[in-house]
């Protein structure tokens, strides 16, 4: 049975190193596939469209994903040890973060992206992105590599208007 677990605030030393790779055996352990089924409930319980291990204290390489409700080809997926394969263009948005509640700001990401990684059963999986799902994809790798958007976005401030409230509310397990 999944459960939720507690989703850790900026400040935390988790957040701020990068995530280990996720092994073999690791992939073969019964508490490895519980905290994936963890995650998915956390993520829902937020609720939000993504989440990644060290948001929940875990320094492992994956995170979920789900914005079904956008398109049934964008989840739900855990993505394990991924990867770019290519990143294209450029887009400006509205972001927030479950790790940095109630705030907001601007942040340049690629408008398309390519992710191979690993699925719970260790099969390769490619994910491609654009618009809300390439961001969300860029969001949790960053996560996974000790970055907050904190750190490169413009005008950082708390969601206040309603498009605000709702860019929050859109990523907010991110």
């Amino acid at each position: 049975m999944a459960y939720v677990r507690e989703i850790i605030t900026q400040g935390h030393p988790t957040l701020r190193k990068v995530a280990k790779k996720v092994t073999p055996r690791d992939l073969a352990d019964p508490m490895f596939q519980q905290l994936i089924d963890d995650m998915f409930e956390t993520m829902y319980a937020a609720p939000g469209i993504g989440l990644a291990a060290p948001q929940v204290d875990i320094g492992k390489r994956l995170f979920t994903i789900d914005l079904h409700d956008e398109d049934p080809d964008h989840g739900p997926f855990v993505l394990i040890n991924p990867k770019f394969t290519v990143v294209e263009g450029e887009v400006e948005a509205t972001e927030g973060c479950l790790s940095v509640p109630g705030m907001v700001g601007e942040m340049t990401r690629c408008e398309r992206v390519v992710c191979t990684a690993l699925d719970r059963d260790g099969k390769k999986l490619t994910v491609e992105g654009e618009g809300l799902f390439a961001r969300c994809l860029q969001h949790e790798m960053d996560h996974l590599n000790g970055i907050l958007y904190i750190d490169s976005a413009k005008n950082v401030r708390p969601a206040v208007t309603e498009e605000e409230l709702a860019a929050a509310e859109a990523a907010l397990a991110n």
